[in-house]
């Protein structure tokens, strides 16, 4: 078969693959209810329960309030992944927070906010650093 063929059919193929997902819904970006929230956060935090959860607006994130401090949890795609925010920088966006955790692999998040839920966010999240001590045994 001529490499020009082979190449049409390839890429033909992956683009039709991607259609596909996308027309039956499976590209949708993940949106986040309380219940979903809690199982995502325990998902990779086993050993700290969460007690209270507070969505963003366009439920992209969530506030995790835990007995070891605030975490969230956000979408990225179809997938969600969480952090802890002890120590996280907080600067004040025309439409919410963007929260910035200072680790390498987690990027800032921009999060959309009605102006009372900022307040509540921005008085939840700690930005002083995390004592020795706070982690869970």
């Amino acid at each position: 078969m001529p490499l020009d063929m082979l190449l049409t059919l390839v890429i033909g193929g992956i683009a039709g693959i991607a259609l596909l997902l996308h027309l039956f819904g499976h590209s949708a970006a993940l949106r986040l209810d309380a219940d979903d929230a809690r199982r995502q956060w325990t998902r990779q935090f086993p050993d700290i329960p969460p007690s209270d959860v507070h969505l963003s607006q366009d439920r992209a994130a969530a506030l995790i309030e835990t007995p070891h401090g605030p975490g969230l949890v956000w979408a990225m795609g179809a997938d969600a992944t969480a952090h802890r925010l002890i120590g996280a920088s907080l600067t004040e966006t025309r439409d919410g927070l963007r929260i910035d955790v200072h680790d390498f692999a987690a990027p800032g998040l921009r999060v959309r906010l009605a102006p009372e839920a900022r307040e509540t966010w921005a008085r939840l999240i700690v930005t002083q650093p995390e004592p020795k001590d706070a982690r869970p045994a």
